[in-house]
């Protein structure tokens, strides 16, 4: 195969593709549910569980792919994100919002679920850490494009935001269906069982999966939202902050990917969770004691660096699975990470009304939750050596 039609270089072009649709909506999200639709705290945190509830249900991908390639469903879960993106700014109500998030978000999920299996079955386990570094850099080299027009032509060319999600969304769906035509179906090297697979010795992989689903949705739902809420940043202000974060991830992602190849899984998780502890407990005190906006854009920051060592947990599973298990745990492991996110947000909107810090200081303890089950994690993972607690042993444990 040509370089271009490679499995590969299809892994690279839909990350590339998936956050000019998403990525756009997140960034215009908040002020335009202020703005147009005039949500509070309350109301935003419904819209995120309502988002995630196609998450949860991640586990229909095993259904799914009895019948259709996972590479055809990556790409038509794409297009649904994309076209369900477009046509986002024409309902600006709650109910409108909340149907059309649904829909894209159903997109977003069942990709996102296919797309990790994929990764771990086309690329070599020992390139994977760098390998993978370097495919989320790509995405934040695309996204990166997306926010720099917006920066640079929000004012100048008076953009709507029916306009925005309209070419974004649009561009994603026809990079989507370029690949559904143009690249052949790539046979995977292992066949993958079509059930569900529950294993007892992945439990420390569903439990950090469990904690950083729960983690994440704290910061995606409130952090952004804090910087319009109360701080007042504007669609190209709070753009633009989303665009240093995108240069971060472009220069450290594929760093970050060589640090977990050199340093191992457990070693850069322990530092990741330690790292997003301080970050969380620095947001609790901006509310609690005032501290000033530009703390606050630093923290967003760096939470997004640390994030990219996420990728740690792919590389952690792949080295203790067996080949056919990837795409079932897969998407057992994805609706685990939603189990917490399909109610914290709305419950966590009503704690906000009281007590924006109070948000950030339980995200710190979910962090140190998840520092302790990185603890667990040996040095050298593989199957029969799965945690610390387990003697190595050449017979695999069910």
């Amino acid at each position: 195969m040509p370089l271009w039609r490679r499995p590969r270089t299809l892994l690279f072009l839909m990350a590339a593709a998936m956050p000019i649709a998403f990525a756009t909506w997140s960034a215009l999200l908040n002020n335009f549910v202020i703005e147009v639709a005039q949500f509070d705290g309350h109301d935003i945190g419904w819209l995120h569980t309502v988002r995630e509830i196609p998450g949860f249900f991640a586990i229909g991908v095993i259904a799914i792919i009895i019948f259709v390639r996972e590479q055809v469903l990556a790409l038509v879960s794409l297009m649904l994100l994309g076209v369900a993106t477009a046509f986002t700014a024409h309902f600006p109500s709650m109910g409108g919002i909340l149907t059309i998030t649904m829909l894209s978000s159903i997109g977003f999920h069942y990709y996102e679920t296919v797309n990790q299996s994929l990764q771990l079955q086309w690329i070599d386990r020992a390139r994977a850490p760098q390998t993978l570094g370097w495919l989320m850099a790509a995405g934040s080299g695309a996204t990166l494009v997306c926010y720099g027009l917006i920066v640079l032509l929000w004012e100048p060319l008076g953009l709507t935001y029916t306009m925005v999600y309209m070419a974004s969304g649009g561009l994603t769906a026809a990079i989507a269906l370029f690949a559904l035509i143009a690249y052949p179906q790539f046979e995977a090297p292992h066949p993958q069982l079509k059930t569900m697979v529950l294993r007892r010795r992945y439990w420390l992989y569903y439990a950090l999966q469990f904690m950083a689903g729960a983690r994440r949705q704290i910061f995606v739902v409130f952090a952004g939202f804090m910087m319009v809420e109360k701080f007042g940043f504007s669609v190209n202000e709070i753009t633009a902050l989303f665009l240093i974060n995108l240069v971060a991830n472009m220069i450290f992602a594929p760093f970050m990917g060589a640090a977990v190849s050199r340093f191992g899984e457990r070693r850069t998780l322990i530092f990741e969770y330690i790292g997003l502890m301080a970050v969380f407990l620095a947001y609790g005190g901006v509310y609690m004691f005032g501290w000033g906006v530009l703390l606050a854009a630093t923290l967003y920051v760096v939470d997004h660096i640390l994030f990219a060592l996420a990728l740690a947990l792919k590389t952690y599973f792949q080295k203790i699975a067996d080949p056919g298990d990837i795409a079932p745990t897969a998407a057992v492991a994805f609706t685990i990470n939603h189990i917490a996110a399909v109610f914290l947000p709305a419950s966590l909107g009503y704690l906000w009304l009281v007590s924006p810090g109070a948000v950030f200081l339980l995200a710190a303890g979910m962090a140190g939750v998840s520092l302790l089950l990185a603890l667990l994690i040996p040095r050298h993972p593989e199957p029969g050596y799965e945690t610390i607690l387990t003697r190595r042993a050449p017979v695999l444990a069910r």
